[in-house]
């Protein structure tokens, strides 16, 4: 059966979103949500339970090989267009 637009209306009522909800830390006094662990300091109920400083390294590191791939990797692609110039002119010398 088919349900009016009144009727459906008033089933999604309770379909809206609520506005998330923050909280301070205790010991760095950043924001962070309810019921998590904080991003700034990694703290839980009083107890560390994220290393930030071992996934800050992690991600520097990361960034590090990311900047001596893409360098040797344009290194490498010079000299591939060096040479396709290079027989590109050879043919159309001939």
């Amino acid at each position: 059966m088919r349900n009016t637009k009144g009727h459906a209306g008033n089933r999604r009522s309770h379909h809206a979103l609520e506005e998330l909800r923050f909280s301070n830390c205790p010991k760095c006094n950043a924001l962070h949500l309810r019921h998590k662990a904080c991003n700034g300091c990694g703290n839980y109920k009083g107890r560390e339970v994220i290393d930030v400083m071992k996934k800050v390294l992690k991600k520097e590191k990361k960034n590090e090989a990311m900047k001596e791939a893409s360098k040797q990797n344009t290194s490498e692609k010079k000299p591939e267009k060096k040479e396709k110039e290079a027989s590109l002119e050879s043919l159309s010398k001939k």
